[in-house]
């Protein structure tokens, strides 16, 4: 389970990775001259460069979510029970597995508007990455500094959605999320007006009391409420690097605490890693489960005509800042 939210006025993009094990994630950026390879079409052997969160296997990023170095974001999130990928190929249409999706959308395309064309013609198949990477089912959050889009691999085809409340995460399908906010229009984070019984005395006894009716728990539906509410009603007027705290305090809201969430394995789903990419000057940041320092890797400043990807482990053990000891104590 997971949660992206998009701030395009501010071309910050960013998401939640909610699960209940490492998947071997680390911040890769891959650069111009990397090949990328693809069941049914030729290679994509220069294109953007791109950085985001990725597992590494046989030399291939397997990217979770990533933006491109125009500033076009695109992550993927767990769709299970909807996802459909079909066994046939289509000659008439660009055969993709889910995992090439992000590598050619991000790698030919500039912007948002280019990728819907893309998306337009888009087949997915199910084929895995190799024995033992079984396709994951996905949907997809797509943005840019115009906008975002979803899109979700349905059995009648790839649907694609415009997304006005700039959120994904995971069932039920999204037009479905979207009327669901019908429900809350009366929420507010301005203190409640007596609309219950005007004759009645009623006063409001603490603030916040204008969002009573929020979900609070950490399920796919919840969690697109809890995160539109806040994506919408965040204060952004602010200059970086405060406005990149603000974006990790709304995924902050969404985030899952270790042990709040048990699977039917037994295991804990909570929030792997929390990121923010900021499109503008291709700064990827991040926080991780054990670590809630922001951590920083700069796109433009890895050599992006370069043939390898380059790989950056995560910073994951806490870091605290003593303010009365030395410097060289900073680190527990």
């Amino acid at each position: 389970m997971c949660t992206s939210i998009s701030f395009p006025a501010h071309a910050l993009f960013g998401r939640t990775l909610d699960l209940e094990t490492s998947f071997g994630e680390q911040v890769v950026v891959t650069p111009r001259n990397y090949a990328f390879h693809f069941h049914h079409r030729p290679s994509v052997s220069n294109h953007f460069a791109m950085i985001g969160m990725a597992s590494v296997v046989n030399q291939v990023p397997l990217y979770a979510e990533a933006a491109n170095e125009r500033g076009l974001y695109m992550a993927g999130l767990n769709f299970p029970g909807n996802a459909f990928y079909f066994e046939q190929t289509d000659p008439g249409r660009e055969n993709l597995a889910p995992y090439e999706l992000i590598p050619l959308v991000l790698g030919t395309c500039a912007t948002l508007a280019q990728a819907r064309r893309l998306l337009e013609n888009v087949h997915l198949t199910a084929e895995s990455f190799a024995p033992g990477y079984p396709a994951a089912p996905l949907h997809w959050h797509i943005a840019d500094a115009t906008g975002s889009l979803v899109a979700e691999p349905m059995d009648d085809g790839l649907h694609l959605y415009e997304n006005p409340a700039d959120v994904l995460t995971n069932n039920p399908p999204f037009p479905f999320q979207l009327m669901n906010l019908n429900n809350y229009q009366t929420l507010s984070p301005n203190p409640p007006e007596n609309h219950f019984a005007p004759a009645l005395d009623l006063r409001t006894y603490g603030q916040g009391m204008g969002a009573i009716g929020l979900p609070g728990d950490t399920s796919p539906m919840s969690r697109f409420v809890r995160a539109a509410f806040l994506r919408g009603n965040a204060v952004m007027d602010m200059d970086d690097p405060v406005r990149i705290e603000q974006f990790f305090h709304v995924l902050g809201g969404v985030s899952m605490v270790r042990g709040s969430v048990i699977t039917p394995e037994g295991k804990n789903d909570e929030t792997r890693y929390a990121c923010c990419i900021d499109g503008a000057c291709g700064v990827y940041y991040y926080k991780t489960y054990e670590n809630s320092r922001i951590n920083a890797v700069s796109l433009f400043d890895e050599d992006l005509d370069g043939e390898q990807p380059q790989l950056f482990p995560l910073v994951r053990g806490p870091q605290i800042h003593f303010v009365n000891k030395p410097r060289d104590s900073d680190t527990l």
